[in-house]
């Protein structure tokens, strides 16, 4: 192989392992990028138009946590388990001209919100029947008692950001 090939294959081999490792240690969060290309219009208008750019979140489904016996009880905890969900809230970035609405010093506008981590659970469902545990005291037989029916609450946490900028040529 000439040392051209070999150099070649090696910064490949490199690129492929570098992006292998961003992968494998990317962020729940971690969002695809989607420009807006509107290069073409700006050309065909003759005027700068806004720069638009989205990320979209890419979600995981996590492993829920399983129903649990209890002592005393004729039907297990959380019989239907809250499953958990990560992923991220969608960002964006903008940057567009606004011509000296603020003085000469400010033609431009920028907003950007960066697609940020977001943990939820699913709601879930606690059960209990109307009859106890056996009873050995009454030859075995379960006695008697109130159903339960429980509901656990979905859970949702964020913690979301943006900023906004004015200044010449952003």
């Amino acid at each position: 192989m000439k040392s051209t090939t070999r150099g070649t294959l090696a910064a490949v081999l490199t690129c492929v392992a570098a992006a292998a490792t961003g992968a494998a240690t990317a962020s729940p969060a971690a969002a695809v990028p989607i420009p807006v290309p509107l290069e073409g219009a700006e050309t065909a208008l003759g005027m700068e138009l806004p720069r638009l750019a989205a990320e979209v979140p890419t979600p995981k489904p996590g492993v829920p946590d399983g129903p649990r016996y209890v002592e005393g009880r004729f039907l297990p905890e959380r019989v239907l388990p809250q499953v958990p969900v990560r992923g991220g809230l969608p960002g964006a970035d903008l940057r567009a001209p606004v011509p000296r609405a603020l003085g000469d010093d400010f033609d431009h506008l920028g907003v950007s919100a960066p697609a940020s981590d977001l943990r939820t659970l699913a709601p879930g469902l606690d059960v209990d029947a109307p009859l106890t545990a056996p009873n050995g005291e009454n030859f075995g037989m379960p006695e008697t008692k109130l159903p339960q029916v429980g509901v656990l609450a979905p859970a949702l946490q964020t913690v979301p950001g943006a900023n906004l900028v004015m200044g010449p040529g952003l």
